[in-house]
């Protein structure tokens, strides 16, 4: 068993999850998400703090303050996924392993969504498994992080 703390972020209109385009997200809440993320970090053993942003300055502050707390990060950056330098250029500078997760497959969305600012500057990327992207994000990067143990 792990001792790690994984900060996961959430970016913008994550927290309307269940309510927002149901045909796209699933019906799902952001809650029901953290509830399932920190049932599932137990028994990886390890723990896990969440953070719902609409504000890309407030992600970039949680990303630079994570370490030393935080061993790894796992972000839905959202829309800033596509647009946010801001946030990938913080997640390559604390150099905390980072898993990127999407809820839909955005490459078969519309061709905007299909490049990755942070995809990058992160170990890995799962998307288009809905709400359990983020259970697989979770167990690959706790998975990383006891290989780095």
């Amino acid at each position: 068993m792990s001792p790690f703390s994984i900060l996961v972020l959430h970016g913008p209109n994550l927290n309307l999850l269940g309510q927002r385009e149901p045909s796209v997200y699933g019906s799902t809440t952001l809650a029901d998400i953290e509830s399932q993320l920190t049932t599932l970090a137990s028994q990886l053993g390890c723990q896990v703090t969440s953070l719902q942003s609409n504000h890309e300055g407030h992600l970039v502050d949680a990303i630079q303050n994570a370490a030393p707390q935080h061993q790894g990060l796992l972000i839905n950056a959202a829309a800033y996924t596509h647009t946010s330098v801001a946030i990938r250029d913080a997640l390559s500078a604390v150099s905390l392993p980072a898993v990127e997760v999407h809820l839909s497959n955005i490459y078969r969305r519309e061709a905007f969504r299909h490049h990755s600012y942070i995809a990058p500057v992160v170990i890995g990327q799962i998307s288009g498994f809905g709400a359990q992207s983020y259970a697989l994000g979770l167990q690959a990067l706790v998975h990383h992080l006891q290989n780095l143990s």
